[in-house]
């Protein structure tokens, strides 16, 4: 997730999303739009999805709510605001895939905002929960695997998948890194097979 710049800041929103987390709905973002990530945070994500693909990514720090831009919202917001976010980007009439606590899905404002739309909302769901990396004044705290106490979703809105409900199957598999990985798993393969 993304800190963001606005006078309604909160600082428990600064949690960043990790590049396996964007990797895992790679699949679904539309990379041939015009992506725009408006939650600047420590500026990662909009790395993470040219990185993955995405020909052009507007990951800029400026206020969301002065302005407008790119034709797909793809993003972690601030999970204090998401009431006002999800209102404003109704009102634009923007596609979106945002990552938000499940808890989201049962708010009056999602139920209103949704509930009798041509475009529904439609859901992809993690394999398993996503593990955010917090930041305090911009730098990462301490390594904190498996500290999330809450599972999210992607909601997503006018992005055209084939199923409402999207359940995610595979992880992104992990790259090798250095040789030293790279001889021993060959060495592996070799004493397997023998």
């Amino acid at each position: 997730m993304a800190g963001f710049h606005t006078k309604t800041f909160s600082s428990h929103d600064d949690y960043m999303t990790p590049k396996s987390a964007w990797a895992s709905i790679s699949h679904i973002i539309p990379k041939d739009k015009v992506i725009w990530e408006p939650f600047f945070g420590d500026g990662q994500s909009g790395e993470h999805l040219r990185e993955l693909g995405c020909q052009e990514v507007i990951h800029e720090n400026i206020d969301f709510y002065e302005n407008d831009k790119g034709e797909v919202v793809v993003s972690n917001p601030p999970f204090s605001d998401t009431k006002r976010i999800i209102l404003r980007l109704k009102a634009l009439g923007k596609p979106f895939i945002l990552i938000m606590p499940q808890s989201k899905l049962t708010t009056g404002y999602i139920r209103e905002s949704f509930k009798d739309t041509e475009d529904p909302l439609q859901l992809v769901i993690p394999r398993k929960r996503v593990q955010f990396i917090k930041t305090v004044g911009g730098v990462v705290q301490e390594i904190q695997e498996n500290k999330c106490n809450f599972d999210c979703f992607w909601y997503c809105w006018k992005i055209g998948l084939p199923r409402d409900i999207t359940y995610l199957e595979e992880t992104p598999v992990r790259k090798v890194k250095n040789v030293k990985e790279i001889n021993y798993s060959q060495s592996l393969k070799r004493l397997f097979r023998e």
